[in-house]
C-alpha cells in the first residue's frame, strides 16, 4: 500500500501529452480564459495554485518534486490513491483488446459482470442495475424510477443532505446555498430534519410520496445519524408505502470500512446508490442498483425499453476499472485495513482534541472523518473569530486547511459554510503516512493556539479583503 513507481511512458503520436507538457506553466491561465475564473481566484486566495504535475498513491507531486499527502482525493473519487496500477492494467488491456463500445446497441460481459458483482454485495433482491456517469445521474434515475414505480409525485430528502447540483437532484440537497439563482426547481420535493422521526412519519403518512432519500452518513459534514434512526425511518417508509432510497455515493465501496454503510445497521433499502469510487479513480461511472419489479415497473415493458439510457453509462473503460476496483479491494484486504487505519485516525484526532479547544467535536466512520472546530475562549481570539465569520461562514476552516498545505504539504478542504473540515484519504492509506497527517496537524493547532498565530493573521487578513470587497460592490 505503499506509493507506486510511475508507469512506463506511452507512445503519443499527436503530441497531445508533449503539448500539455508545454503548455502546464499556462494551466491556470487557461481556466481562467475557459472554466470557471472564480476558482481560480479562490486557489490563488488560499495558496493552492500549485502546479501539480502527477499523482501516485496517496500523493500528489508538484514541478519542483514536492510530495502532498492528499486527504481530500476528489472527494472520494480517487479511493484506492491516484493512479492505482491494478486498475491501470485493466485499463490496458480493454484498450488493447479493441472491444465494442457501443452502448446503446450492445451489451458487453463487462457491464453484466460488474451489476452482478455489485448485486453480490448488497442485501438479498438488489440485482436491478442502472449505469451512468455521475453520482447526480444515479441519484436521478432513482427520482424517476421511484415515481415511476410508486405512481406517487413526491419526493423527501433531509436537511443538509447533498445529492449532486444537476437540477433534479438539487432539489433535493438541504443546503439553500447551492440552490441561489437556480429556481424554480422540481417541484414536489421537500425536507426533514436528518434524526427528526416524528416530522418524517408526519410527511409519509399523507402517503403520497414516493420516496424517501437520505445519505446513511451526511457527508457534508460527516454528520452520523442518530442510534436507531435509520432502522427506524426504513419502517416508517414501509409502513407508508414509500420507497426507501440510501445515497451512498460517497459512504460506498469502502469508505467506512464495509462495502457499504448500510451493513451498519442491517438496512434492506429498496435503491442503493452508488458512484464516486466505482472506478478507483480512473473513469467517471455511477450505478443506481434496485429492486427488479420496481426497474421493471419503471421501463420494463418492451416499448418503454429505451425511455431511460445514459450515452455512456455502460462502456467499457468504466465497467472494467469498476470491476477492477471490487477485485483489488477484496485481493488487498482493504476493508479491514480502512477499518484498522481509520481507528488510529480517529484515535488520534480524539487525543488532539483532549489539547486543542479548537476541536470542537470528532466524527468519523472508517476513513470517513470529519472534525467541526469550535470558538476559542480568549477575548481577542473570539473578536477575530466573530471577523472571520461575519466575511464568509465557511472561512474559519481555513485557519487549518492553509497552513496544512502551505507548510506540511498536506491537502484537506473545508466543508462549505460551516466550521468543519472533512478527511477523505484514499483507502490504502499507510499507518506512517496517518502518523505524518496527525503531526502535522499537531503543529497547526499549536501554532493556531499561539497569541501571534501567522494562520490567524493571514485568515484575518483574508476575511478584512472580502468585506472591503463585498462593501465595494454595494457602492457600484
Amino acid at each position: 500500500m505503499d506509493s507506486h513507481p510511475p508507469p512506463t511512458p506511452s507512445l503519443d503520436s499527436l503530441g497531445v501529452l508533449a503539448d500539455a507538457s508545454a503548455r502546464a506553466p499556462h494551466t491556470l491561465e487557461l481556466a481562467s480564459r475557459h472554466l470557471d475564473s472564480s476558482l481560480v481566484d479562490v486557489l490563488g486566495i488560499l495558496g493552492f495554485d500549485e502546479s501539480y504535475v502527477s499523482a501516485r498513491g496517496s500523493y500528489l507531486y508538484d514541478a519542483a518534486g514536492r510530495a502532498y499527502l492528499d486527504f481530500h482525493t476528489g472527494e472520494g473519487f480517487a479511493s484506492l490513491g491516484h493512479n492505482h496500477p491494478g486498475v491501470r492494467e485493466v485499463l490496458q488491456a480493454v484498450l488493447a483488446a479493441d472491444l465494442i463500445d457501443g452502448v446503446q446497441i450492445h451489451y458487453s460481459p463487462l457491464a453484466g459482470m460488474l451489476a452482478e458483482a455489485l448485486s453480490q454485495l448488497l442485501p438479498e433482491g438488489l440485482d436491478a442495475v442502472f449505469f451512468a456517469s455521475t453520482g447526480a445521474e444515479a441519484v436521478d434515475s432513482a427520482m424517476k424510477f421511484a415515481r415511476a414505480a410508486s405512481g406517487r409525485p413526491r419526493l423527501l430528502s433531509c436537511d443538509s443532505g447533498f445529492h449532486g447540483v444537476t437540477l433534479g437532484p438539487l432539489s433535493l440537497v438541504g443546503d439553500e446555498f447551492f440552490k441561489e439563482g437556480f429556481g424554480p426547481l422540481l417541484p414536489g420535493c421537500a425536507r426533514v430534519r436528518f434524526g427528526d422521526l416524528e416530522r418524517l412519519e408526519a410527511e409519509l403518512a399523507a402517503k403520497d410520496v414516493a420516496a424517501f432519500i437520505l445519505e446513511p452518513i451526511q457527508g457534508r459534514m460527516v454528520t452520523l445519524p442518530p442510534p436507531g434512526y435509520l432502522h427506524a425511518a426504513q419502517e416508517l417508509c414501509r409502513r407508508y408505502g414509500t420507497l426507501f432510497v440510501l445515497d451512498e455515493i460517497q459512504t460506498g465501496l469502502g469508505r467506512t470500512g464495509s462495502w457499504f454503510a448500510l451493513e451498519q445497521w442491517d438496512l434492506q433499502p429498496d435503491f442503493v446508490l452508488v458512484g464516486k469510487a466505482l472506478s478507483g479513480g480512473y473513469m467517471p461511472v455511477a450505478a443506481m442498483v434496485t429492486r427488479r419489479e420496481i426497474f421493471q415497473k419503471a421501463v420494463g415493458t418492451l416499448e418503454r425499453s429505451y425511455v431511460h439510457q445514459s450515452t455512456y453509462g455502460r462502456n467499457r473503460l468504466s465497467m472494467a476499472a469498476g470491476l477492477a476496483t471490487l477485485r483489488i479491494i477484496e485481493r488487498d484486504r482493504l476493508l479491514e485495513h480502512v477499518a484498522h487505519v481509520g481507528a488510529i485516525m480517529r484515535d488520534g484526532l480524539t487525543e488532539l482534541q483532549t489539547r486543542y479547544e479548537m476541536i470542537k467535536e470528532v466524527r468519523a466512520s472508517g476513513m470517513m472523518i470529519g472534525i467541526e472546530l469550535g470558538a476559542p475562549s480568549t477575548r481577542v481570539a473570539r473578536i477575530n473569530w466573530r471577523l472571520i465569520h461575519m466575511a464568509s461562514e465557511g472561512l474559519f476552516p481555513q485557519l487549518i486547511v492553509i497552513p496544512l498545505h502551505r507548510d506540511h504539504g498536506v491537502i484537506t478542504m473545508a466543508a462549505g459554510k460551516n466550521d468543519v473540515i472533512k478527511f477523505l484519504p484514499p483507502l490504502t492509506l499507510s499507518e506512517s503516512e496517518a502518523g505524518s497527517f496527525l503531526e502535522a496537524l499537531d503543529a497547526v493547532l499549536a501554532e493556531c493556539h499561539t497569541s501571534s498565530s501567522r494562520n490567524l493573521a493571514v485568515v484575518r487578513d483574508i476575511a478584512t479583503t472580502t468585506m472591503r470587497r463585498r462593501a465595494r460592490a454595494k457602492l457600484k
